[in-house]
């Protein structure tokens, strides 16, 4: 498998989530309350997966392949490294809006939707721009070799929600996504 490939993956398991949480706020924004455990989990899960592992490992690629002469190439790499940066920021304020849900703190669900829509475009703009964009660029210009060594230079780490062992914090979240999958 190589690293794009791995990616891509990462990509798939993280869109299930987030048609999980679309599903969610779509029930919300019908006045259905949804377990805001259970979305802190997934925010968390996306939060901590995608921004402290997924994300550096594309900084990393894209960090290796950056003098690829491709203009297009280029800017879509400086666009994407900065929504890596905002998307942090999002997770991080909608993690905390629900952190004031369940301490029973007072948050207008206008707000609270809205934080939650926002997370949710800035998310699916993000992964189609490497998915429509990037990976098709860089899978066309570059070679097995330099895919070789690019791999060698990356971190490894098992996905705690959709590798072969599921954290026990994500239990829940999994169980809940094959639910709602069905």
């Amino acid at each position: 498998m190589t690293v794009l490939t791995e990616l891509h993956q990462d990509h798939v398991n993280l869109n299930k989530l987030l048609a999980v949480l679309q599903n969610k706020l779509e029930r919300l924004k019908h006045g259905e309350m949804p377990n805001f455990i259970l979305l802190a989990d997934a925010v968390d899960y996306i939060s901590n997966y995608a921004d402290a592992y997924h994300h550096p490992r594309e900084d990393e690629m894209y960090a290796y392949f950056s003098d690829a002469g491709e203009p297009e190439l280029k800017e879509a790499i400086a666009q994407c490294c900065e929504d890596h940066r905002t998307l942090k920021q999002y997770s991080t304020e909608l993690l905390e809006a629900v952190d004031c849900i369940l301490n029973d703190a007072v948050v207008p669900m206008d707000q609270f939707v809205a934080k939650l829509e926002a997370f949710l475009d800035h998310q699916i703009d993000h992964l189609n721009l490497e998915e429509g964009t990037i990976f098709p660029l860089l899978d066309d210009m570059t070679t097995d070799e330099q895919w070789r060594e690019l791999e060698q230079k990356l971190p490894k780490m098992d996905d705690p929600l959709f590798g072969e062992q599921q954290k026990e914090r994500y239990i829940e979240l999994y169980t809940e996504l094959l639910q709602d999958m069905r």
